[in-house]
């Protein structure tokens, strides 16, 4: 998974049309890795600025990233640029996080969580000396579950069971099929530490209670190797990088391109259909559109024999979240880039979210304030932020409407008794974001912010293929596809739609 030289051009698709569906981190790579083949590509972003769940806004003269804002695995990356004879560094400017997170336990203590071997060794022991030991046994574990199987399986095609089998039997020998918590408390008895080692299904949309979640341990192990980053200029200057990369390479992004139908004769994709009526022929067809939106709203019923109502309607989907955006007259500088707010009940929270229903009153929190590595996203003396609750995605009768506020006042009061005193009268700027404007916004379905559940049986060949099972010359890209939700795989998605649109 390093960084290669540039491909070489596939004649056979020179000049031949792809439409790519949404400016999301998986559009732009796929469409990055296809124009550098040779086709011409066009990326259909519904909204005015790209980015997709990814987007930045500016309000108040703060900057805002909506969405991810956790960088690692730099190298995939650095790949994109590669590929067209660039290199990122000459781009965007990544800085390292340090730490990566700092956790806050309900009694007010606090675990810092590093990259850096020695230092995260010398935070396991001030929580508990005890724990040395078995974190370096679960640290091995992880490297070798990595190694053997799930690096891999993170940028491969998994199309059918039997695409799974050269690496069961060393993901069964490390327990890969256990819970991500049963496995990290065979090796750590102090609870704070457990939570700490534990809570990274929550970046994917998952939990570390569901059966084989210990495979996102895995996130440990990427975190260690390949570091923690944050670019200058926000996330939005990734996304703003990657647009202009495939400018460079002769592709383009149409802003206000709302796609309402992916046209099909017979079983093949001809192309897609705008909002305004105008049709766009293609030979090819990505989207980067969320997955269960894709085939139950862009496609017609009858060419749906595998993705059907019935099955999407039955899937189960992600958590949503609901995010306060915020920016205050004064720094808090003793509040690190990124902040876990851990609640009273970790495990009851999780259960609280695997369908739709009332959120937690006593969430895990995330607080982002990107203002800790890059000033400029704020005016002098400000700081900016966002914290994010994961909340049930939407159900019958759901309307955050009429509950946005009070829930907001809940997280004010939270953050002001514990990292952020004073915040009520501090807070300059606000801006909300509910489960509803994930589904009307972004278009997810349910408003499942991480698209299908990252579960035993909707993982590898079980979860939307790169490949449509449904219609020929259509691929799809991101969170709802294997290999799943977080940055570096929705970047690996974009490898994957790569590997099988050269082979097609």
């Amino acid at each position: 998974m390093r960084a290669t030289a540039r491909v070489e051009q596939d004649t056979r698709r020179d000049g031949r049309r792809v439409l790519v569906i949404g400016s999301g981190f998986g559009g732009l790579a796929a469409a990055v890795r296809l124009a550098a083949r040779g086709w011409r590509v066009t990326v259909l972003e519904r909204r005015a600025v790209p980015g997709g769940r990814a987007h930045a806004f500016q309000q108040d003269g703060f900057t805002f990233d909506a969405g991810p804002t956790v960088i690692t695995c730099p190298h995939l990356l650095e790949e994109l640029w590669a590929l067209a004879g660039q290199r990122l560094s000459e781009h965007v400017e990544l800085r390292p996080v340090a730490p990566l997170y700092r956790m806050r336990f309900p009694d007010g203590f606090t675990f810092d969580y590093h990259t850096d071997r020695e230092r995260m060794l010398e935070a396991v022991r001030r929580v508990s000396p005890g724990d040395e030991a078995g974190y370096l046994a679960l640290s091995a574990r992880v490297e070798r579950m990595y190694e053997a199987g799930i690096g891999p399986l993170m940028s491969a095609p998994v199309p059918h069971v039997l695409s799974l089998a050269p690496f069961t039997a060393a993901l069964v020998r490390d327990e890969a099929f256990r819970t991500m918590y049963g496995l990290v408390s065979r090796h750590v008895k102090d609870e704070r530490l457990r939570q700490a080692l534990s809570f990274h299904p929550l970046l994917i949309g998952g939990s570390p209670f569901s059966a084989a979640s210990a495979v996102y341990t895995s996130i440990q192990f990427v975190e260690r190797r390949w570091g923690g980053f944050f670019p200058v200029g926000g996330t939005g200057a990734l996304v703003r990088g990657l647009v202009s990369l495939l400018e460079s390479l002769g592709g383009e992004v149409r802003y206000d391109s709302e796609v309402s139908e992916i046209t099909v004769e017979g079983r093949k994709a001809t192309g897609v259909r705008l909002g305004s009526g105008e049709w766009l022929p293609a030979e090819a067809v990505v989207s980067n559109a969320d997955a269960a939106w894709t085939y139950r709203y862009l496609l017609p019923r009858h060419v749906r024999s595998h993705w059907t109502d019935d099955r999407i309607q039955q899937a189960r989907y992600s958590m949503s979240v609901f995010l306060w955006y915020f920016g205050t007259r004064r720094q808090y500088p003793e509040v690190a880039h990124h902040t876990l707010l851990f609640g009273r009940d970790f495990r009851g929270m999780f259960s609280g979210l695997s369908g739709s229903g009332q959120p937690s009153q006593d969430p895990l929190l995330y607080l982002h304030r990107p203002t800790a590595t890059d000033s400029g996203l704020a005016p002098p003396g400000h700081d900016a932020f966002y914290v994010l609750a994961p909340v049930p995605h939407l159900g019958e009768g759901s309307n955050w409407k009429a509950r946005a506020e009070t829930f907001r006042r809940m997280l004010a009061e939270r953050l002001s008794r514990t990292v952020l005193p004073g915040l009520e009268s501090e807070w300059v700027t606000s801006r909300v974001f509910t489960p509803e404007d994930f589904r009307d916004d972004l278009r997810s379905f349910r408003g499942a912010a991480f698209s299908f559940a990252p579960t035993l049986l909707q993982t590898t060949f079980l979860r939307a293929q790169a490949k449509s099972e449904d219609v020929d010359r259509l691929y799809l890209v991101g969170a709802g596809t294997h290999p799943g939700a977080g940055l570096p795989a929705v970047l690996c998605s974009a490898k994957i739609v790569d590997t099988v649109m050269a082979e097609a």
